[in-house]
């Protein structure tokens, strides 16, 4: 059985912890800053865990 490539792109997007799940950052917070709040912008910080129903293909997408 042929090996998986990982995705690039999904590599760059998701980090798998030491006990396998799957973190992602949160979207938004990269343009548009001076018209959303100070409170929007601090929401959006941080990683949050992939929602349960795409955890299998992003494991795909990583090669796992």
């Amino acid at each position: 059985m042929p090996k998986n490539k990982s995705h690039s792109g999904a590599g760059k997007r998701f980090r798998v912890t030491g006990s396998g799940k799957i973190l992602r950052e949160k979207a938004g917070k990269r343009h548009n800053l001076e018209k959303k709040s100070s409170k929007v912008t601090r929401r959006l910080t941080g990683t949050v865990e992939v929602a349960k129903a795409d955890v299998p293909r992003a494991k795909k997408l990583l090669g796992r």
